[in-house]
């Protein structure tokens, strides 16, 4: 038998996710390069590929729970833009575009209304964990295209974390969980394409044995994936980073949302992670964490 190597063994941790249903689901605007007004939109196939993205992480032991869509906000699917929560605070969001503003609020207002006692509302524009990724010693926060460089200063006072300014350069991957994803404690996977050449200086030192991701699965949104530390949820048409992370360890599980890529969102853009909360004690009790042993 072969000795294990570094990334022999990975756990599975019980996570408590929001999500929201695409009931009003549809393409009219563009605000990004991967929206076209003029391509059809079938609703009834994007709630059906939600439903089975929302069905995966019960399966998987996680807890999600569901806020309400509101008619008019067809993006507020994309609940991972709606907010961070990080040790049960949660920074609410300020979106650039008009189009999506009223998001922010409505988020913001199920945390409220749910127990959480220190939800902040935003000085500066920032959207949530589109641009914000949490790792076990920092925040990344991405900026370039939405974000405001001045809410980085704003999530670290808030968080009382170390947060790490990241350059984004190709429209294409307007938010950081376009580019980059967590996959476990410190470990991450990106497209270095992404990322001006000083951001890209930054990953390495911090990152030094991150997964670097061709553009040709970052394309296919691959990065736009969720981990709980041993299960990668991620789109399945990206077949190499797929294979990639099984070598490490790790077991990715791929889905088609191809509808909801039509408005430049995937599995990470519908998933929300509440870390630490009012209501923590409402994780299922019956999800054990999962280790999973590569030899």
């Amino acid at each position: 038998m072969n000795p294990l190597s570094e990334h022999a063994f990975r756990t599975a941790v019980p996570r408590r996710y929001l999500m929201c249903r695409p009931s009003h689901f549809e393409v009219t605007y563009s605000i990004n390069p991967w929206m076209d007004p003029e391509k059809a939109v079938d609703r009834d196939l994007a709630v059906l590929q939600w439903e089975r993205l929302r069905d995966l992480y019960v399966e998987l032991g996680h807890t999600v729970e569901s806020i309400d869509p509101i008619p008019g906000l067809p993006d507020m699917v994309f609940a991972a833009n709606g907010a961070t929560v990080v040790d049960g605070r949660v920074l609410g969001a300020r979106f650039r575009n008009e189009q999506r503003a009223a998001e922010g609020p409505a988020y913001a207002q199920w945390f409220r209304q749910n127990g959480f006692a220190d939800v902040r509302d935003p000085e500066f524009i920032n959207e949530g964990e589109g641009d914000y990724l949490v790792t076990e010693s920092w925040v990344l926060a991405g900026c370039g295209f939405r974000t405001d460089p001045a809410s980085h200063q704003e999530a670290q006072d808030f968080f009382g974390r170390p947060v790490i300014g990241l350059h984004l350069t190709d429209p294409r991957f307007y938010h950081l969980d376009t580019a980059l994803a967590v996959l476990s404690r410190d470990e991450i996977m990106y497209c270095p394409e992404s990322f001006s050449e000083g951001s890209r200086a930054v990953l390495r030192r911090l990152f030094p044995d991150a997964l670097p991701v061709s553009r040709e699965d970052a394309d296919v949104f691959g990065l736009n994936a969720v981990s709980d530390g041993y299960n990668v949820v991620l789109p399945e048409a990206a077949v190499r980073l797929g294979r990639q992370l099984a070598a490490r360890g790790y077991n990715p599980i791929g889905i088609d949302l191809s509808e909801l890529l039509k408005a430049g969102g995937s599995a990470k853009c519908c998933t929300l992670e509440i870390r630490g909360a009012a209501s923590a004690a409402s994780v299922r009790a019956d999800a054990p964490a999962r280790t999973a042993c590569v030899v």
